[in-house]
């Protein structure tokens, strides 16, 4: 019988490689993880913990303006940059720690070094050059940024992660893109005072939500003076006298002191050593697995955005405890990739969970479609105009609710509540019955009792 020097080998410490080692140790097996930057993986250290944070700091103008409508006198405000990086800073710091808390006390063994494949059971420890052999290897690197090779002056521009680490806030910004992380950052800057620009190529922002809530956001990111263009695309960025000189295909040139790529991330597979140990990828370099997280070598796993699956933190720990089940639990376990709730920490914000109209209308013959667009209660006093959109998606025939698109303050949090109602296949006659919570925005959610229109094979009637 072969010995090897680890039961598990994990290559990546964010949330999904975490979870892998942390759980595996904790059942008793030899674990070492490896990690070339930071532990917690994008989400803790330059994901959605930071961002997050930065959406809170963005929206307080606006909270201080809101406040007169009720009755209070803010007096003069200013906002310090660098105070909010040095307070993120201290809180990822302490998320990480947490992180590696959790490995230690578990017993598995902590290594802060990039590691690649040797072969289908030896790592190679670049730090050291030392080389380790494990039974079971997970590969858990996530993504990185698009950098958009083709562009020129590229090399002038940052992405998300140099973002959350810019020395001094910009005057004004040209962000790429037209996904979630690309409209995020736009409120962001924008609330921070930044003159705020977003270039994309397609018709309308976020692709893949539904229609309503992507040209809702879009009206309400116009209306707070976020430029936005869309059906454009960027040809090159050049220094200038005074910052960055953005050269497009159709609205000209501009300048701006910074210009942010957010077009997307791609599998972070480059120099893993993957061939050598005989793991197939995809053209876009993702790992290529079964329905188990099994790679094309029978020892090695992989879990997370590296394998271009759902690029989601929560999805990523879901697949791994499917490999906690599948590997030491005897119970092979399959990710369940359906029905996943989401957001985007927009201002205002979208929470959805299931099929857009436009999904629900390819699959089911009769869909009917409950659409409620309403100004809340906390706008009518500070005056502020935005509406709030609530769209339920009902399969006709079953009554079953097949999806659920919120745009308006806390839709994430609803999100989520109604990711656990759509995952039971809670059926319209269940949100009918189900008494309202008064005075909420939610209860539209169950006081929408006739349809506003209806689908016959994906045509509206």
């Amino acid at each position: 019988m072969t010995a090897y020097d680890y039961d598990l080998f994990v290559i990546g410490g964010g949330s999904g490689g975490v979870r892998s080692a942390r759980v595996a140790a904790a059942l008793g097996k030899k674990v070492a993880i490896a990690e070339e930057y930071r532990y917690g993986g994008t989400c803790v250290i330059r994901g959605c913990v930071p961002k997050k944070l930065f959406v809170y700091a963005s929206q307080y103008h606006e909270h201080f303006e809101d406040a007169a409508g009720f009755g209070w006198t803010v007096g003069e405000s200013t906002f310090d940059w660098k105070k909010l990086i040095a307070a993120k800073d201290a809180e990822i710091t302490r998320l990480e720690g947490l992180y590696k808390k959790g490995l230690s006390g578990a017993n598995a063994e902590i290594l802060d070094t990039r590691a690649e494949l040797v072969d289908r059971h030896t790592v190679r420890l670049v730090n050291t050059g030392k080389t380790v052999t494990a039974k079971t290897i997970v590969i858990a690197t996530g993504g990185t940024p698009n950098l958009h090779g083709a562009l020129p002056g590229h090399d002038l521009c940052i992405t998300s992660n140099e973002a959350f680490h810019l020395e001094e806030l910009p005057r004004s910004i040209v962000i790429v893109g037209g996904g979630y992380i690309a409209v995020e950052f736009a409120n962001i800057f924008h609330g921070l005072g930044v003159e705020t620009t977003l270039v994309y190529r397609g018709a309308e922002i976020l692709s893949r939500f539904d229609h309503d809530l992507r040209r809702g956001l879009h009206e309400a990111m116009v209306a707070k003076g976020i430029k936005i263009q869309c059906h454009d695309m960027l040809k090159s960025v050049a220094k200038g006298e005074d910052g960055l000189v953005v050269e497009t295909l159709n609205n000209g040139t501009m300048n701006a002191d910074v210009v942010m790529l957010a077009i997307g991330r791609v599998p972070n597979t480059h120099g893993l050593g993957l061939e050598a140990a005989g793991v197939e990828t995809n053209a876009q370099g993702a790992i290529v697995v079964d329905d188990y997280s099994r790679t094309s070598v029978e020892n090695i796993y992989a879990l997370g955005d590296v394998t271009d699956r759902v690029q989601l933190t929560p999805v990523a720990i879901h697949e791994a405890m499917c490999f906690i089940e599948t590997e030491y639990k005897n119970n092979p376990t399959k990710p369940d990739h359906d029905t996943i709730a989401t957001a985007v920490f927009s201002q205002p914000e979208i929470g959805t969970v299931g099929l857009t109209e436009e999904e629900a209308g390819k699959r089911y013959n009769d869909v009917e479609v409950y659409r409620a667009q309403f100004r809340p209660m906390k706008a009518t006093l500070s005056g502020r105009t935005e509406k709030m959109i609530m769209k339920l998606i009902v399969d006709a025939a079953s009554r079953k609710v097949i999806g659920a698109h919120i745009l308006g303050h806390d839709a994430g949090e609803m999100a989520q509540l109604l990711g656990i109602t759509l995952k039971a296949g809670c059926t319209k006659d269940d949100f009918d019955r189900t008494m309202a919570v008064h005075p909420t925005a939610a209860e539209e959610l169950v006081t929408m009792y006739a349809p506003s229109y209806k689908l016959k094979d994906g045509v509206r009637v």
